[in-house]
């Protein structure tokens, strides 16, 4: 069995780190309701402003619907009602991050977006133990930066769990 020749450091960090974790990871803060999240900035294509979409039939609920991008029919998940973070409001703020997921592209919706936030792996915790309407097998952790908190989200298990039904996962 090979082993690394970095387990000399016995200064209480996991040596399982990649590089990049390491130099700090960048991500894209936005809110839904009263509560800031994170995702990697990496699988962020684009932001833009809120639009209606065309409606699915039969679509689960939390499926806004589909956009034209740019000759691309991108599905629109709305976040706030995903999670159940009450009725979602539709206003100037409101902005659809586009998102490259397994190379499929998907839009979703949230109340609004902040800033790009660099985390040191020092400043994101384990996510809590405990029961909530959002499943943590989607949370990376918890981003601290002084006072503010983020939600880490795992974007790509969250958008390719079956139950999103976004990416196909079996094959024909």
């Amino acid at each position: 069995m090979l082993q690394s020749s970095h387990t000399d450091n016995h200064s209480g960090h996991q040596s399982s780190k990649s590089a990049n974790e390491v130099a700090g990871s960048e991500f894209l803060a936005f809110t839904l309701g009263n509560e800031e999240y994170g995702i990697d900035i990496l699988k962020v294509q684009e932001i833009r402003g809120y639009e209606a979409v065309t409606r699915i039939a039969n679509a689960p609920v939390f499926v806004k619907g589909v956009i034209n991008l740019r000759g691309i029919i991108v599905p629109v998940v709305d976040m706030r009602i995903k999670f159940n973070l009450g009725t979602p409001t539709y206003d100037q703020f409101t902005v659809v991050i586009i998102l490259n997921i397994n190379t499929r592209i998907v839009g979703m919706v949230v109340d609004s977006v902040s800033d790009v936030t660099t985390l040191m792996p020092d400043q994101i915790k384990p996510p809590p133990e405990m029961d909530t309407t959002f499943n943590s097998d989607y949370l990376i952790g918890l981003g601290t930066i002084e006072e503010r908190m983020l939600i880490l989200v795992d974007i790509d298990k969250l958008m390719s769990s079956p139950d999103m039904g976004l990416v196909d996962h079996q094959l024909n």
